[in-house]
């Protein structure tokens, strides 16, 4: 890299390193600044006005968080469909290829993931 290169990210540099000052600022100030008042109401559990009732740490089925892991993975493959579907014309039959093996290696993972089961609710 020569010196203009990375002159050009010089900017960047300096607004990543004013962005994280002001977050450590902040952070600091707040606490050293707040004020400090500790009693059994304000340490208190609050829901929406509404008594506490039983412990919150029930155990959750370990389907929620599959299906929501999945949706998550699927959903980011999805968003890197539209780039390709914006510019289908300009990237000819490559572009179309590579598309394909690309939705083919996420079928092999939708399959994979109905064959193991993960989204059957029983």
């Amino acid at each position: 890299m020569d010196g203009d290169s990375i002159s050009a990210y010089f900017p960047i540099i300096i607004t990543a390193i004013v962005a994280a000052g002001f977050v450590v600022t902040t952070l600091f100030a707040t606490h050293l600044l707040g004020p400090k008042r500790v009693s059994k109401i304000k340490n208190d559990t609050f829901e929406c006005g509404i008594d506490v009732q039983g412990n919150a740490r029930i155990p959750f089925s370990i389907k929620y968080f599959l299906v929501a892991i999945l949706f998550v993975l699927f959903d980011v493959e999805v968003i890197f469909m539209y780039p390709w579907a914006v510019n289908f014309r300009e990237l000819g039959m490559y572009g179309f290829i590579e598309m394909v093996s690309f939705i083919g290696f996420f079928m092999i993972g939708f399959f994979y993931i109905i064959r193991k089961g993960a989204l059957k609710w029983e």
